[in-house]
C-alpha cells in the first residue's frame, strides 16, 4: 500500500522537475516560491515533527537541534570546498559550478528518499495514518522536483543532467517507502535524521535558492513569491496531520 501511494509522489515530483526547465526564463520567480516552499516545510511541518517526536520519546530536545547544526556545517562545508576548489578567482562565492547543483540536489533526493520512508513508517502505525501522510507528501514533492530542478539550472548543469536528477528525486520516494518492508525504525532515530536534514534545508534555502532569487535585482514579484510559497506548505499542513 505505502509503495503504491508513493507512485503519485513520483509524478507530483516529476512535474515540479519539468516546470522548472519548461519556465526557466522566470527561474527568479520560481527560486522566490521555493525559498518560501523550504521555509514553510521547516516551520509549519518539519521542526513541529520533531517537538513532537521529543516529547513522545522524552529526547531531550537539543539532540534534534545539535543534528540539525551538524546538517547545515556540513553542506556549508562541503558547498564552499567545492567553490575554492573549482573558482581560483577572487570572486568565487558568484561562481556557479555544475558540482553545487549536484550537491544540493543530491541532499533534495536524500530528503525524497526519507520522504518515502516516512509514509511507509506511518503504513506500520495505521493504513489511516500512511493514507495522510502519503497525502502531505504528495502535496509538497511538487515543490521538492521544482527545487531539484532550479538548483541544478542555476549552477549550470545540462538539460539533460537535470532531467535525470529530476527523475532520481521522483523516484527516491518509491524506493524509500519500499525499504521499510524491511525494517522499524525507533522514533528515537527518526527524530534525530529530521534534524539534521532540516539543517540541509535550511542551508540550501538560505544560502543558495533565496540569494540567487534576489541576485539580478531586487524586485517585490520575487518577495511576494517567497510568501505565497510559504502560506501554500501552511495551507497544505492545517488538512494534514
Amino acid at each position: 500500500m505505502a509503495v503504491l501511494f508513493t507512485i503519485f509522489t513520483f509524478f507530483s515530483t516529476l512535474l515540479g522537475g519539468l516546470a522548472s526547465i519548461k519556465y526557466k526564463d522566470k527561474i527568479h520567480l520560481i527560486l522566490g516560491f521555493t525559498a518560501g516552499v523550504i521555509l514553510g516545510l521547516v516551520a509549519f511541518d518539519i521542526l513541529p515533527e520533531i517537538f513532537s517526536l521529543t516529547m513522545k520519546t522524552s529526547i531531550n530536545p537539543k539532540i534534534p537541534m545539535i543534528a540539525l547544526v551538524i546538517g547545515f556545517l556540513i553542506f556549508h562545508i562541503l558547498e564552499k570546498t567545492l567553490l575554492i576548489h573549482h573558482a581560483q578567482e577572487e570572486n568565487y562565492p558568484t561562481h556557479h559550478h555544475p558540482s553545487v547543483g549536484i550537491m544540493s540536489s543530491l541532499a533534495l533526493i536524500g530528503h525524497s528518499f526519507f520522504d518515502g520512508i516516512g509514509i511507509g513508517l506511518g503504513f506500520q502505525v495505521s493504513p489511516a495514518i500512511g493514507i495522510l501522510v502519503a497525502i502531505a507528501v504528495i502535496g509538497h514533492d511538487f515543490a521538492d522536483g521544482l527545487n531539484t530542478g532550479s538548483l541544478m539550472i542555476i549552477n549550470k548543469n545540462s538539460t539533460k543532467r537535470t532531467v535525470n536528477f529530476i527523475f532520481a528525486d521522483a523516484f527516491a520516494p518509491i524506493v524509500g517507502a519500499a525499504s521499510t518492508l524491511l525494517f522499524h525504525l525507533p522514533d528515537r532515530y527518526l527524530v534525530i535524521y529530521l534534524g539534521f536534514f532540516t539543517g540541509f534545508l535550511l542551508y540550501i534555502g538560505l544560502e543558495d535558492i533565496l540569494p540567487e532569487a534576489h541576485s539580478k535585482a531586487f524586485s517585490l514579484k520575487t518577495v511576494y513569491m517567497t510568501i505565497f510559497g510559504s502560506i501554500f506548505i501552511y495551507l497544505i499542513t492545517l488538512f494534514t496531520p
